[in-house]
């Protein structure tokens, strides 16, 4: 007589007797502690604790999360500010990150505002599924290109803040000499108050040459920041500066939004929703159109605005894309919206190399 056995159901980690629970870790950062919270996979709440925002610090909040049990998941917020060095810690632990938002007012409404509570909410979201956000890594040479764009957008402001400051000490100097600058460029202006001999001409001749040297000096600032970002670009991204509008700091612009792993982007769409492009449908009644994209990256739209322009004013194919569309009832406004749709979709195969053996689109 043969026995047949039957199949048995087999256990999860959590219900294997003797094995380690899943604990899940929610961190709160701040500047100069994190608060971290560990719940189990049923949503109870095992402690929180702070730690200092330093190399110790994080390797002892591993220990302790990992001392509850088996620790695969851990939701951070401020992922690209405070918490860009845990996560990083982290990831090299073999640990996966997921980037959270903090709660809604509503939601501190009701229970409250702790370090404490916003860990474990973190640590909640993470196992409701309601935040799946992969993080940017920030350890390629994207990271390099943002903070060498950080660096040229303030020394670009204070470059402009001297030069109108310049100008009004102008109207207050001798007539004569106002006269002889009052007509010069920019750039003109900025040379010959340079050179300005300041002795016995007053406070107001010596500002002037003050602020056209710290011109001069912030344009060799600028200069230098540009040709670094576009030497960046160049070794990360070369094709992008080929296509026709996308200049070094629109390409920047772009890269910094992606990130240094693009690839958790997961479609065209998805990176036409991170740079607001996407559409918005607002229909009502007999009305049926969609509006402008208010959200995402505004940095990034402002970019593919700019590729639009250009390529409005030079190229062919686009200038017939908007005559085309005009001569349909289509306004400027709503033309310009769905080229920078056509435009994110294009970058995106530049910057995801896995979608560039995706055929490409018409306009």
């Amino acid at each position: 007589m043969t026995v047949t056995s039957m199949p048995q159901p087999t256990l999860p980690a959590q219900q294997v007797p003797g094995a380690a629970e899943e604990v899940i870790l929610g961190v709160d950062t701040h500047k100069d502690i994190h608060v971290a919270a560990v719940i189990t996979t049923l949503g109870a709440s095992l402690a929180h604790q702070e730690f200092p925002t330093t190399a110790v610090g994080y390797r002892q909040l591993l220990s302790w999360g990992r001392s509850f049990g088996v620790l695969h998941r851990a939701g951070v917020e401020c992922t690209g500010s405070f918490g860009t060095a845990l996560t990083r810690v982290l990831r090299r632990e073999g640990i996966d990150v997921v980037e959270i938002n903090q709660p809604d007012r509503a939601t501190r409404r009701k229970r409250g505002k702790t370090d404490a509570i916003d860990a474990d909410a973190a640590a909640r979201a993470v196992l409701s599924g309601r935040a799946t956000t992969v993080p940017k890594s920030a350890d390629g040479p994207v990271e390099d290109m943002r903070v060498l764009r950080l660096a040229k957008e303030s020394a670009v402001k204070a470059r402009t803040q001297a030069l109108n400051q310049l100008k009004a000490v102008l109207m207050s100097i001798d007539p004569d000499l106002r006269e002889l600058l009052t007509g010069l460029s920019n750039p003109a202006l900025v040379a010959t108050c340079a050179a300005l001999d300041v002795d016995d001409r007053g406070e107001a001749v010596f500002t002037m040459r003050l602020l056209a040297r710290r011109v001069q000096h912030l344009s060799d600032e600028v200069k230098e920041l540009t040709r670094r970002t576009t030497r960046a670009v160049r070794a990360c991204r070369p094709q992008m500066l080929d296509l026709v509008g996308v200049g070094p700091d629109s390409a920047a612009v772009l890269l910094i939004a992606a990130g240094d792993n693009p690839d958790r982007i997961t479609d065209e769409a998805s990176f036409a929703a991170l740079c607001g492009v996407s559409p918005v449908e607002q229909s009502s009644g007999k009305t049926q159109r969609r509006r402008l994209n208010r959200g995402g990256n505004r940095q990034a739209n402002a970019a593919l605005y700019r590729v639009v322009m250009t390529r409005i004013r030079w190229d062919e194919r686009t200038q017939k894309y908007l005559e085309r569309r005009t001569a349909e009832g289509m306004s400027k406004r709503e033309i310009i919206r769905c080229l920078k749709r056509y435009v994110a979709r294009e970058l995106y195969r530049h910057i995801q190399p896995l979608a560039a053996s995706q055929p490409p689109s018409a306009v």
